[in-house]
């Protein structure tokens, strides 16, 4: 098909919420690595990974050849029958998360890991009260919106009671006007009265990103899930560590991101890098947490053996090649370059993130959101041949979150394009 032919179809065929980047979309065709092709056979480097996603790269072959050889050989069971690969992952989740997580329900999705660690909350503390953050994202359905701070992504008004929503730490625009480190963690503080004044001080769970990832990488001080979690146990609530986004060596080093902050959840979920783009959901729980999930409950294709082929080639790929100690050499290199940047260019009013996950925040004056700003930026490191993220309440947060086997030339070489856009940005009529 033709370009006008595949937009119309597009448009035609496919929700209106399914909304390319772009003023005029780009149209991949193939993918390998770190860079992704057009129809056209024009090259960009991806330093997004479909929604930081591709954690090893673009058809990276080991997981590619055993993932292919499994569906050859058995394709799909659902769990009404054992088998070795939904076991083997089991196993090895258990081996490599924090804490005593240990036994695993395989979904489809993040939406659906979040689903059923928040089932499984309920279950366990027989109460429905849920703690969220401001500026969080949980995903699709009905529960995963209405635990969602972000009006930009809560499509309805129908509200399922019990879910509140804390000040998250947002450092760069402090809900109480303070500055770290001298602000005492008052957002952290801040969760014993919502707890004492809005629920009914029994509370199921307190979920958050250890990096909020749609809200624009906000990224919380090294004491902040210590205190909130610590209060979090004193109301018999259980802490759910969403690793959707900050997983599989994402933030340098660790494996899962909650690692950097010193606490270990109740239950983790993740989903997206796992299986380098498989779709699959993980939530795994501590032991007295998941026998609490009994009965007649499955998921289809949850853990089914080619997705946990998939996710099982991933892992060994990432430790095999040590692609989390990666992330942190050339996630500490990106961000050298990026506070270079920031020095450089008054538009940029902080970076943050770890590893590689970074985020820029992109303002006018006093640091007023600038989402056209970002919009300007997207078009013309497009023209670069650079793909980016956005993200943020305001969509004024450029998300940075290229592939784990990132290397120092292909950092420079965005670098120097993120550079030269900023700049003719700046000098143009729109700054």
């Amino acid at each position: 098909m033709e370009k006008v032919e595949i937009y119309e179809k597009h448009k035609k065929y496919l929700a209106p919420c399914v909304t390319p980047y772009y003023q005029e979309p780009i149209i991949l065709d193939r993918g390998k690595g770190k860079y992704v092709y057009d129809i056209d056979g024009r090259e960009y480097l991806d330093f997004f990974g479909g929604i930081v996603t591709i954690s090893v790269g673009h058809c990276e072959e080991e997981i590619l050849t055993k993932t292919y050889e499994q569906m050859k050989k058995l394709q799909h069971t659902s769990t009404l029958y054992p088998q070795v690969q939904i076991i083997s992952l089991a196993e090895k989740l258990a081996e490599i998360t924090p804490g005593r997580l240990q036994k695993s329900f395989f979904t489809n999705s993040g939406t659906e890991a979040i689903e059923t660690a928040i089932l499984l909350a309920q279950l366990y503390t027989k109460s429905h009260e849920v703690i969220a953050l401001r500026h969080c994202y949980s995903g699709l359905s009905l529960l995963a919106m209405n635990l969602t701070a972000h009006g930009n992504w809560r499509l309805t008004d129908s509200l399922i009671p019990g879910i509140k929503h804390a000040h998250n730490a947002y450092c760069f625009r402090c809900a109480f006007g303070r500055k770290y480190p001298d602000c005492n963690l008052e957002c952290a503080k801040d969760v014993k009265e919502l707890i004492e004044t809005t629920t009914s001080r029994h509370i199921s769970a307190f979920i958050a990103e250890p990096i909020q990832g749609v809200g624009g990488f906000i990224t919380p001080p090294k004491e902040y899930f210590q205190e909130v979690v610590s209060i979090i146990k004193n109301y018999g609530g259980l802490f759910i560590c969403d690793e959707v986004q900050t997983g599989w060596g994402r933030t340098g080093e660790k494996m899962f991101g909650i690692e950097h902050w010193g606490v270990d959840p109740d239950i983790m979920v993740m989903a997206k890098g796992a299986a380098n783009g498989a779709p699959v959901g993980i939530t795994v729980a501590t032991p007295e947490v998941a026998d609490t999930l009994q009965g007649p409950h499955l998921s289809t294709f949850g853990g089914n053996p080619v997705t946990a082929t998939a996710v099982l080639a991933t892992i060994e790929v990432i430790e095999r090649k040590n692609l989390a100690l990666n992330a942190k050499r050339m996630g500490d290199y990106l961000r050298t370059r990026l506070d270079e940047l920031k020095e450089q260019h008054r538009i940029i009013g902080e970076v943050r993130g770890m590893g590689l996950i970074q985020g820029i925040e992109i303002v006018k004056e006093k640091k007023e959101p600038a989402p056209d700003y970002v919009a300007e930026i997207f078009e013309r490191t497009k023209e670069e041949g650079l793909l980016i993220g956005k993200g943020g309440l305001y969509g004024n947060v450029i998300r940075l979150t290229p592939p784990l086997t990132i290397d120092q030339a292909e950092v420079d070489h965005a670098i120097r394009i993120l550079g030269r856009v900023f700049a003719e940005v700046q000098a143009s009529g729109a700054v």
